[in-house]
Order: C-alpha cells, then sequence, then structure tokens
C-alpha cells in the first residue's frame, strides 16, 4: 500500500502572537465598527495564541493592488515551496530525480504557468515530472491532496509523490473591506506551507513510523455552494463563509464517518488517531460533539491550530506531521477537513510504529 516517507511544514519568519493582531485589527476597523471593542472578543474566542504569516503585521496595515498581492502569493509560495521539498527530500532519503509526480494544491493565489511548473523548472525536477494543479478546495485540499497522491502511488508501485500544499491567506486580506466576515477571517487565517511524499510498494520506506493509506471518500453536500468560497472582486479575493458550518458538520459528520469506515469494516471505535483540520473552535467544539470520542482525541489539531491559526490546506497536515514525528498509537487513523462546496474529504490510514 502506498506510505508516507516523509512530510515537513514550514515556521514563517513572521509569526505574530494573537494579541498583537488582534491590536493591528483594531487599528485598521476601529473607523468602521462603532462596537469594535465587543467584535474584538472574536479574537480571543478563537483559542489561537499565534500566527504563522508571511509578512509583518504592518504590511496588511497598508492597502494593496490584486497584481501586488498575487506576485507576492508567486514569490513567497516558490521560495517556501523549495525550502519544504528539500527537507522532505532529505528526510525521505532519496534523490530529487526519482519523484516521478507532483501535486500543488492551494487556493488563495493564481499563477500560469502553475506552482508545480515553476518549482520544476527551479528545482530542475525530472523534465517527464507528471503535474497536477489543483485549485479551489480550500480547507479540503490537504486530505483531497493526500488522497489523490496516495492514489497514483497505489497505481504506479514504483511512483515517488510529491504533495505540496500552500495557502497565504493573509495575503488575501482586503485592507478597505469593512465586511463582517473579513473581520473575521482577520481573527482566523493565517499562513501555511507543508509538502511530503508517498510512495509506491516497490519503494522500501526508511521511516521508523509506517503510515499507509487504505482509502478514501469525498462528499458534496447539495445546496450549500455559498457557505465557503470566495468571492472574485477587482480588488482581490474577498473570503465567504457561513456562521452554518459548525451546524453542517454537527448534522452530518457522524453519518458520514460511520458510513465510510463501514465499508472498511469498521466502526469509529476502532479510530486510534484523528488527524483532522481544526476549522475554528466553533468545528472543534462540533466533532467533539457529534462524534462523542472518548478522551482528547482532538489534541494535535486543536494545538496545530493554537499554534498557527487556520492555514487552510496545509493545516491537516500540520496535524499529520505531529503524529509523525511525535508518535502516535498502533492502529488506524483518520485524516478529516471540510472545505467549499460545501464539502468533505476523509482517508482512511493504517498507522503503524516500526
Amino acid at each position: 500500500m502506498p506510505s508516507l516517507a516523509a512530510i515537513s511544514k514550514i515556521e514563517l519568519p513572521f509569526k505574530v502572537n494573537q494579541e498583537e493582531a488582534k491590536q493591528c485589527a483594531k487599528n485598521v476597523f476601529i473607523g468602521s465598527f462603532p462596537q469594535i471593542e465587543r467584535l474584538l472578543g472574536a479574537f480571543d474566542n478563537t483559542e489561537i495564541k499565534t500566527r504563522n504569516f508571511c509578512k509583518p503585521l504592518d504590511y496588511y496595515t497598508e492597502p494593496h493592488s490584486f497584481q501586488n498581492q498575487n506576485l507576492e502569493y508567486i514569490r513567497i509560495s516558490l521560495e517556501y515551496s523549495v525550502k519544504a521539498i528539500e527537507d522532505c527530500i532529505s528526510s525521505a532519503q532519496i534523490k530529487k530525480e526519482e519523484i516521478t509526480d507532483i501535486i500543488f494544491i492551494s487556493s488563495t493565489g493564481l499563477a500560469t504557468p502553475s506552482l508545480d511548473a515553476l518549482i520544476v523548472n527551479k528545482m530542475r525536477l525530472n523534465p517527464n515530472i507528471n503535474r497536477l494543479p489543483v485549485f479551489g478546495l480550500g480547507c479540503a485540499g490537504g486530505v483531497a491532496g493526500f488522497s489523490k497522491a496516495s492514489i497514483l502511488a497505489k497505481a504506479n508501485p514504483d511512483a515517488v509523490v510529491l504533495l505540496v500544499a500552500v495557502e497565504l491567506c493573509s495575503l488575501t486580506f482586503l485592507r478597505n473591506d469593512y465586511s463582517k466576515s473579513n473581520f473575521i477571517g482577520s481573527s482566523l487565517f493565517a499562513d501555511g506551507i507543508a509538502a511530503c511524499i508517498i510512495t509506491g510498494d516497490n519503494h522500501s520506506n526508511k521511516t521508523k513510523n509506517a503510515i499507509t493509506f487504505l482509502g478514501s471518500q469525498s462528499k458534496l453536500y447539495y445546496d450549500t455552494l455559498d457557505v465557503m468560497g470566495w468571492e472574485f472582486l477587482d480588488k482581490g479575493f474577498k473570503v465567504v463563509f457561513s456562521q452554518d458550518i459548525p451546524t453542517i458538520i454537527a448534522n452530518n459528520i457522524e453519518a458520514d464517518v460511520s458510513s465510510f469506515l463501514a465499508k472498511y469494516q469498521l466502526k469509529l471505535s476502532d479510530i486510534k488517531n484523528f488527524i483532522f483540520h481544526p476549522g475554528g473552535k466553533k468545528v472543534l467544539t462540533a466533532y467533539k460533539e457529534a462524534l462523542k470520542v472518548d478522551g482528547d482525541f482532538l489534541k494535535n489539531t486543536r494545538d496545530a491550530m493554537t499554534d498557527n491559526g487556520n492555514m487552510s490546506s496545509p493545516t491537516v497536515l500540520y496535524v499529520l506531521e505531529k503524529f509523525f514525528s511525535s508518535g502516535f498509537e498502533n492502529g488506524y487513523g483518520l485524516m478529516l477537513s471540510m472545505g467549499p462546496g460545501f464539502s468533505s474529504e476523509m482517508a482512511l490510514l493504517k498507522m503503524d510504529k516500526n
């Protein structure tokens, strides 16, 4: 079965504590929200302590054109993607020429040629590499990308698949947008870059921790297209997300997880490791109340959010890296994230310490 050979994450240079981000938002929005002090409570309610940013806070207090922000998205994405990939290649103990496929996941910027082409060119990867750039999956992209990479490795036992997920959410911040959604987004979202290498059966796994892929499931919830996504404006990407997200999760997640696991003759009680995208505090509460799993089963998920903020698609890979590097229980693992559509992505893993 396809196995995880290496995973890496990036700590960006402008990490700030949530209190600093809160004060910055207050300075930006104070002239537009008469009840700014009450609204600022949103920053405290996230339970986020630090945020991963690709720019210093002062950058976000000034207006920037979409062209400027998108150029920065391309430059920073390429720089730190290469770093994450180099770390992954080193950890997997492979040569870069061995990589057969690259999947690039992102929803916070645009590039044609796509970022995967820029990566291949800059790193001088195999020019015959199979490329798959994916845009628009949002927070669901990390699990979807991991599943697609694993499916490619399952189809080709000789495959060495590189997955890269990049979201620079902060570069979509619209300085002169005084909507509530933009304000709430400023309390939650952050930037993240993660990479992993997944290999087919013909490659020996050199890692101490064996994480193999068993299967996946995608689901689109009808008539929820306006729940999460982007509104594309002349000035850039305007965030769209509904307060109904936790309710949708609460009403569906238990049945969705149970039906997925039943395909493998498993129950929720068989899962030992929960690798979930956090979303936010209310989403974590919805998971906890709906699934009713004993113990602090979302600790790594919550820690990833507390330490970095919601980084969209890479966040779940930061959670997976925590399990991979710090240990896990032998048995099954479940990856899960929700995203635009409204949609869910799940992957079933077998996790064993060698």
